[in-house]
């Protein structure tokens, strides 16, 4: 029998593409008589630690030879000739909607994820009802699904999980793209500071630049507290994650990669929701900092700005609220 060849697209962003990652590795291990190839950018192509045999990543160069119209016809060019019997569209944007429509027009049975963009409009909309949105980890199985391939997500971390060590270990990520997902950094210094108070061992996650600098200073401001910020490769901030009790995080990517890690995230919400249909893969509501005002969520993605003003969403949650469910967290996997 002719092996079936599935091409699932996904080129960005970063989170949205580590949500796909425990997916696709269900789906390859349900269905090992299935080729899957992964279309993504080449950075996003580093979440997919050790793949099942199965799965192969291919890289979309969208700054280089995959750049503009004539790049997008190269690219098209070469996912003809690798003959794809099905396309997952888990993008759903102008480049992944042109690639699906030239592969249907060669045969190729194509299913689209439902982004159900009303959905997203109303749940912003404070006389919308607010009703919450459906998981895109779900979302990405139905896509599956509607190719023929139902899938049940696996709940085993994508990297191994090492022993705890005899201190207790606390990841903090404390950036976000846009200023409505990010606690106040003078709040979250606070957060540090009750953490490294309460004998735990910080690790400090961030990019290169001003979030290096700003977390190098924490660093040295308070005993117990590493930054590692802009130092390891993706992968290997994974990895490092891994190693960790529990991770704090924005709504943001790294939210995502403590997930994939097999941590357990406290998780702080300002203008956007879990209702957004975001929440990590593994993590629960309960696991959840947000305050619930009648303005959230203000947007499904975050905004550079805060529709009012006032950011009142972030300034509402206390830092010891977050070091509480640190230690809550904490003391109960300890005890697991």
């Amino acid at each position: 029998m002719k092996q079936r060849r599935i091409l699932v697209i996904r080129l960005s962003a970063l989170g949205d593409v580590a949500m796909t990652v425990p997916v696709i590795y269900s789906l390859a291990r349900r269905y090992p008589e299935l080729s899957v190839t992964v279309l993504t950018r080449p950075f996003f192509a580093r979440l997919f630690i050790d793949p099942p045999a199965n799965v192969e990543l291919m890289a979309a160069d969208t700054k280089g030879r995959h750049h503009g119209s004539l790049g997008l016809m190269r690219l098209i060019r070469e996912l003809r000739h690798r003959r794809f019997d099905m396309v997952a569209d888990l993008h759903d944007l102008l480049r992944s909607r042109i690639i699906s429509t030239v592969l249907r027009a060669t045969g190729c049975r194509v299913a689209t994820v439902d982004k159900d963009r009303r959905g997203r409009r109303l749940i912003t909309d404070p006389d919308g009802g607010r009703r919450p949105q459906r998981s895109y980890l779900l979302r990405y199985a139905d896509t599956f699904a509607r190719l023929g391939y139902p899938v049940d997500i696996d709940t085993a971390p994508v990297v191994g999980t090492p022993e705890l060590s005899a201190i207790p270990a606390v990841g903090i990520a404390p950036f976000a793209r846009y200023l409505t997902k990010t606690y106040p950094t003078e709040l979250m210094e606070q957060v540090v500071g009750l953490l490294s108070a309460r004998n735990y061992r910080v690790l400090l996650f961030g990019g290169k630049g001003p979030e290096s600098d700003t977390l190098g200073r924490w660093a040295d401001q308070y005993p117990n507290v590493t930054s590692i910020a802009g130092k390891l490769p993706l992968e290997d901030e994974i990895r490092t994650m891994a190693s960790l009790d529990a991770m704090v995080s924005m709504d943001s990517a790294n939210m995502h990669l403590a997930s994939l890690a097999g941590i357990p995230v406290v998780s702080v919400w300002g203008g956007t929701t879990p209702g957004c249909g975001f929440l990590g893969w593994r993590q629960t509501a309960d696991d959840t900092v947000c305050a619930g005002l009648k303005c959230q969520p203000c947007s499904v993605a975050g905004t550079p700005r805060c529709p009012l003003g006032t950011l009142d969403c972030l300034r509402a949650i206390a830092p010891e609220t977050i070091a509480d469910h640190v230690d809550t967290v904490i003391n109960r996997r300890r005890h697991e």
